[in-house]
């Protein structure tokens, strides 16, 4: 008995957490499913998948794909270890189908993904076992196109892609790559998709890319060798090994957008007592038309119009008072708008433009008024005592005359003022212009108002020659203007305009201005100048971070340059500009148009004061799909936190590398004909073995 209970307290003793194993990293395994995978002849409506641990279905909308697509979605369901797809329509005879899905498998507790996943049948004989590859990139700057539609027409007519569903789809992973598998033999075209509207047909809103010529996949085989050493570092053993290759596999779809949009009149405001809003689905080539019904009496030349390039935003600003006090303004607007038929009509509408004052303007206005009563009611109660005083002979204190000039005194904010300022002052750069800003639309400006003045040593002297003249940026903006000065570097300058000197719609005129602006001198700067292998007229854009455009140049003669370029980092982008209009144009399906071709430098450039840069660049030279550089792409792959962990816990020195099922493990170079230097690179890499 005591020897009993002497064991039983070892045991309790001894009880604890059990220690931690190493972390698990090995994505969900397939045990068994319902049919066997490659199967013919299956008559069900229900695949089963069993896995050998409990597994979840991440992104399945996005991610999962069925090809040939059903009518009606499946229904796609996980319980513990297994997931169920069940056909709601009947399918297709002699017909191969294809379960794809993508990355969406990840186990319960680590997260590990079972990447590339696909499960294939047949309902005839024969399962069609070709495949074909490649990668989706959008046009205008190279991003992997992430998880949108690959498919495939067989129907080699052009309104195939329009009027009938994709035949054979697939999607693109986290890294713009796509397989479409178990294709039969025969030519088909090939197309990418955003499919918004889940009809697997293109609709003209939707980012599509599609390839002018005919793929027929195809396979090739090739051996490798891999040698088998002792524990002395001696051969042992080679082995060779056949393997197959699905052709092509190097399809490059690049994808955009056409741009269309219908013309609808989309909204219309009256932000403000003397301002009209309208706007538009699509650019306009022309103004619309707008005549006045109420008020019926009102000036011909009632507006002044600010708009964008494109006609698409409209700001009216009413010029007229009678307008101005209207609280409802009612217009026939006639317009240009899209009807049923996709066809351009001339329309007119009536729009009626009401304006209620916001309550915070209003509460101010009873504020200030409520402020002038205060005080004109104290200077009477002062000048009525000083009237008596004066009667009797006697003065007000000092403090009370004071007090009567400064009630007597207007009120500076009480006379509104046109407001203006500079875009830019203080310190500006090298090629900056002088830009003013106005709050109003102008309606003169007195030259001799406008004083431009540049520093010597410590003296101000007038600007060197004739006077510029402020001049509107474009016709499109009656707010802004710039000086058309030319200004030295190193140089500092002094701008001031005369109270008065500028008069808006509403005549309103400014308050005097003077502001000095310090041009850097060429020291603080750098210049970058590069050798490429792009025809004269392509469009070279500098970016910073976000990808936003600093600076541009035009490629002549195999060069460009740009000068004055402030210290930091930077990024290339270059456009083969074909119709010379000085900007990235998008493709059209209809015309057989493909977007213009864009490349990125693939290294950044870190500039420094006072430094040049001269590099040549060989746009081919890196596969289009690794140009961009690693900062500023956007969509980048997912990082699944098993797989950082695991790159953290490898040893150091320990070698893993990720390849495709159909790239056999060569450098992924996707190209088309347009790209034979980096599909030449891609050769040299597959001689090696």
């Amino acid at each position: 008995m005591a020897v009993a209970v002497a064991m039983m307290l070892v045991a309790c003793a001894s009880i604890g957490s059990p220690e931690g194993g190493p972390r698990d990293y090995t994505p969900p395994q397939v045990v068994k499913s319902s049919p066997q995978p490659g199967s013919t002849n299956f008559k069900g409506n229900k695949v089963e998948i069993t896995f050998d641990e409990i597994i979840n279905l991440k992104d399945q909308q996005k991610k999962v794909i069925i090809s040939p697509a059903p009518r009606t979605a499946p229904l796609i369901r996980t319980v513990g270890k297994k997931v169920t797809i069940e056909f709601r329509d009947s399918l297709k005879e002699n017909t191969t189908y294809v379960i794809d899905f993508s990355n969406a498998i990840e186990d319960n507790n680590e997260s590990n993904q079972l990447d590339g996943y696909t499960f294939a049948f047949s309902t005839g004989d024969v399962i069609d076992t070709l495949a074909v590859s490649g990668i989706v990139l959008r046009a205008k700057d190279l991003e992997p196109m992430q998880h949108v539609i690959v498919g495939l027409h067989s129907n080699l007519d052009d309104t195939a892609f329009t009027n009938v569903p994709l035949e054979r789809v697939s999607r693109t992973n986290d890294r713009g790559k796509f397989t479409i598998r178990n294709l039969k033999p025969g030519n088909y075209h090939v197309f990418a998709l955003s499919d918004v509207d889940g009809d697997y047909r293109m609709a003209r809103t939707e980012d599509i890319a599609f390839l002018d010529q005919i793929i027929v996949p195809s396979t090739s085989q090739y051996t490798s060798q891999d040698t088998v050493f002792t524990f002395d570092r001696r051969i042992d053993t080679v082995m060779t090994a056949t393997h197959t290759l699905y052709l092509p596999n190097d399809l490059l779809l690049c994808m955009f957008n056409e741009g269309y949009r219908s013309h609808y009149l989309r909204q219309t405001s009256r932000p403000a007592a003397s301002k009209l809003h309208l706007l538009f689905g699509a650019p306009n080539d022309s103004l619309p038309k707008l005549d006045v019904l109420r008020p019926a009496e009102h000036e011909r030349d009632w507006y002044r119009v600010q708009r964008t390039v494109d006609n698409d935003s409209l700001f009216y600003w009413i010029t007229d008072s009678t307008m101005i006090k209207t609280d409802t303004i009612v217009v026939a607007m006639t317009y240009w708008r899209t009807d049923s038929a996709d066809q351009l009509q001339q329309v007119t509408d009536t729009i009626s433009f009401g304006y209620r004052k916001p309550n915070a303007q209003i509460k101010e206005e009873e504020k200030k008024a409520k402020e002038r009563q205060e005080r004109a009611k104290r200077l009477a109660t002062l000048l009525d005592k000083q009237e008596k005083a004066a009667a009797q002979g006697k003065e007000l204190d000092e403090g009370e005359l004071d007090e009567i000039k400064e009630l007597q005194r207007v009120d500076p904010n009480e006379i509104p003022k046109l407001q203006m300022d500079l875009a830019k002052a203080g310190t500006i750069d090298v090629g900056d212009s002088i830009l003013l800003k106005f709050d109003t639309p102008i309606a003169s400006i007195d030259p001799a108002g406008v004083h431009l003045e540049v520093k010597r040593d410590t003296l101000w002297a007038p600007y060197p020659g004739m006077m510029p003249q402020l001049r509107p940026v474009n016709d499109c903006d009656p707010m802004r203007y710039w000086l058309p000065a030319t200004l030295l570097p190193d140089s500092t300058y002094r701008l001031s305009i005369d109270s008065a000197a500028v008069r808006s719609v509403y005549n309103l005129c400014n308050d005097k201005l003077s502001k000095e602006l310090k041009v850097r001198g060429l020291e603080e700067y750098a210049n970058v100048y590069f050798h490429v292998n792009a025809a004269s007229g392509a469009l070279v854009e500098l970016l910073g971070s976000g990808e936003k455009v600093i600076r541009t140049a035009v490629v002549s003669n195999g060069a460009f340059e740009l000068l004055n370029v402030t210290p930091g980092t930077y990024y290339l982008r270059l456009t083969i500009d074909s119709n010379g209009n000085g900007m990235w144009d998008t493709g059209n399906y209809k015309s057989h148009l493909q977007p213009e071709e864009v490349y990125y430098y693939p290294k950044k450039l870190r500039l420094r004061r006072n430094w040049d840069l001269d590099e040549t660049w060989n746009i081919y030279e890196t596969a289009l799909d690794l140009q961009k550089p690693d900062d500023i792409r956007r969509n980048k792959p997912e990082q699944a936190k098993n797989k950082v962990e695991k790159k953290q816990d490898k040893n150091q020195g320990d070698e893993e590398e990720e390849e495709d099922e159909f790239s056999t493990g060569f450098n992924n170079a996707y190209t088309g004909n347009k790209y034979n230097d980096a599909k030449r690179n891609r050769n040299n890499n597959r001689n090696r073995f």
